[in-house]
């Protein structure tokens, strides 16, 4: 999975491409923790995702409960595939997904 991102002050954008699993969350999960500090606002735009794994979801959870304290982050463009899952989990009752 490659992802990008983009820093606009306290605002952090990470796009996420194709499937967020186990092989690739730790990815991600370590570029957020070295990121995240002083960001106010974390937008995760999923529109070219697929798949998100449990293990993703651990690391979007992660996430979620790092800004409630420190700021605020919203899902945005999650496709039906990924909402599917979001909704199975619950998960769309946990993050802030924008358009749900």
């Amino acid at each position: 999975m490659n992802f990008d991102k983009s820093q606009d002050g306290t605002q952090l954008t990470i796009t996420l491409d194709k499937k967020l699993s186990a092989v690739t969350a730790d990815t991600l999960e370590k570029d957020l923790i070295r990121e995240l500090p002083g960001v106010k606002n974390l937008i995760v735009d999923m529109a070219r995702m697929v798949y998100v794994s449990s293990a993703g979801l651990r690391v979007l959870l992660k996430a979620q409960k790092y800004m409630n304290l420190n700021g605020t982050m919203t899902i945005k463009n999650a496709v039906p595939e990924v909402m599917n899952i979001f909704e199975t989990t619950g998960f769309d009752e946990i993050l802030n997904i924008e358009g749900k």
